[in-house]
């Protein structure tokens, strides 16, 4: 209030003329109460003016002969004091202010108050008015509740003095503003200039940048030259960020605009940088089913194969092994400059444990191992340094014909092997369960058993071409199809009956017995 006081004087001086209700015009206050003040406003004339009518800092700080705008009520009531209002000569004020910006487009000031059905009340000093929903701002505003108690700049739409009705426009102001700035950007886009803006918007495809009363796609493929799974990595709304014009259409007023190009391509020298077999560090920066990438520098990431992360021969989901942001250190495998390839391996800078296995084991030894797997040609072993070992279906015994190795093994079970080979190159090992003996059918079986000896055998499985038996000793042995007796009718020989035959073949490098019921004599001795 004292600011104005030096005008306030001015006009209080210049004030000696006649008067009527409805007249605006200073006075002096004169005198102060309890519950207002008394204001001189010349002719010998005072009126009273309510403290309800100043604000809590204008009722702390009033004083004797401060000067204030007040409005004429009417002429002197019976006791001769005039009617005065200070509010009404602020809102007649207003009003004639805000009729002036409708008729000239100029701007008035306001301070958004609160919410109502279809947009936000306004108070324009002391004057209140409607901003539509569709008048607050060029874009949606999600947030109407951001905006109470800000104060801003309007256009004046309508107004009806009458009825108090003022609708008032920020849409207006911010598209007047946007297109000043539009024509101040417009003249410096062009190809390949470097323009500041501020991220308007985020979709799947791209980014639209706010150069100044204009926007610019950048697409999600101009935003980096490594791997962009969405914009929402590099950006966030309100984000400033510096572009470069890629293109501009002058006719539909189109700008395309790039990020990765302000820095060179780092694929252009890939393959002289990082050579296959050089050691890089990097973070994590995405997993997926089939490994992990990792960001080398920005711009560039290579791809590390889940078969390249780790010795294991049992493969583990990579999110299991690692995390974003991780940091590690992997070899380069394979450059593809063209294809912007880069193969990288995390298990190569860790000694193998084939190579391990090499230097401690070698053919013939015997180990300890547990049973991993089963599968129909053998059994996979696995062993303390991370290996697995075959072992062979057929080196499970010396003379049990085996079609399957649950017969003789179960999984997790602990078992004695020898090794008969190692190949680190191609990481195998062969194993041998039957070579922990030795040889029956080099000395034992054909001593035990000779041409023409008569046996004894349990039956363990027919077959179209004959009937293997279980000998003495665990040895198999085949009654042919052929030499199988005639059974009285009605009778069939079943899995697990005794049967009697006689020796009729013996082939120790096919380690076969051949049995024969025709040629049986008697009952064995």
């Amino acid at each position: 209030m004292e600011n104005n006081n030096n005008e306030m004087e001015r006009l209080y001086a210049e004030t000696f003329q006649c008067f009527e209700s409805g007249t605006i015009m200073p006075g002096r206050v004169v005198g102060i109460k309890q519950d207002g003040v008394i204001v001189d406003i010349g002719y010998k004339s005072e009126g009273f003016v309510n403290f309800d009518e100043f604000t809590p800092e204008e009722r702390d700080n009033i004083k004797l002969g401060d000067v204030v705008e007040v409005y004429v009520i009417n002429i002197r009531d019976s006791e001769g004091v005039v009617n005065l209002s200070r509010e009404r000569a602020s809102k007649t004020k207003v009003w004639e202010e805000l009729e002036k910006a409708s008729e000239d487009g100029s701007l008035v000031s306001g301070v958004i108050t609160d919410k109502t059905k279809g947009g936000l009340n306004v108070d324009l000093g002391g004057v209140k008015a409607f901003l539509p929903g569709s008048q607050i701002d060029i874009r949606i505003v999600r947030d109407l509740n951001s905006l109470i108690g800000r104060q801003m700049d309007f256009k004046v739409l309508k107004i009806n003095n009458r009825r108090s009705n003022v609708i008032v426009s920020r849409r207006a102001v911010l598209e007047e503003q946007r297109a000043k700035q539009k024509g101040e950007t417009i003249g410096g886009v062009k190809a390949g200039a470097l323009l500041e803006g501020t991220v308007k918007n985020i979709t799947d495809y791209g980014v639209f940048v706010d150069l100044g009363g204009i926007d610019g796609l950048l697409h999600i493929s101009d935003i980096s030259w490594g791997r962009i799974t969405h914009p929402s990595e590099f950006f966030v709304v309100g984000d400033t960020i510096e572009v470069v014009v890629l293109k501009y259409d002058e006719a539909t007023e189109r700008i395309t605009l790039g990020y990765k190009q302000k820095y060179p391509d780092p694929w252009t020298d890939v393959d002289v940088k990082y050579p296959a077999g050089k050691m890089v560090k990097g973070a994590v920066v995405s997993i997926t089913d089939y490994g992990v990438f990792i960001r080398v520098e920005e711009g560039l990431e290579g791809l590390v194969h889940i078969s390249e992360l780790d010795w294991s021969p049992k493969m583990k989901h990579p999110s299991k092994l690692y995390t974003i942001g991780e940091t590690v250190e992997a070899v380069v495998l394979k450059v593809d400059r063209d294809d912007r390839k880069l193969s990288l391996s995390i298990k190569q800078t860790k000694p193998s444990p084939w190579e391990i296995i090499s230097t401690m084991y070698s053919p013939g030894m015997n180990i300890s191992g547990k049973v991993k797997s089963l599968t129909d040609f053998g059994a996979f072993i696995g062993l303390p340094e991370g290996v697995d070992g075959l072992l062979h279906i057929s080196d499970l015994s010396w003379t049990k014909h085996v079609k399957h190795p649950s017969e003789l093994l179960k999984k997790g079970q602990k078992v004695d092997v020898v090794i008969l080979s190692i190949d680190p190159a191609n990481e195998k090992m062969s194993l041998g369960l039957k070579q922990l003996e030795t040889d029956p059918w080099l000395e034992e079986i054909p001593l035990k058993f000779k041409m023409g000896d008569e046996v004894r055998g349990k039956a363990l499985r027919l077959t179209d071409f004959g009937i293997f038996v279980e000998l003495e000793g665990g040895v198999e042995g085949l009654i042919y199809s052929s030499e199988t007796a005639q059974l009285p009718e009605g009778e069939t020989i079943k899995e697990g009956a005794l049967l009697d035959a006689t020796v009729i073949k013996i082939d120790s490098v096919e380690r076969k017995i051949g049995l024969s019921m025709k040629k049986l004599k008697g009952p064995p001795a």
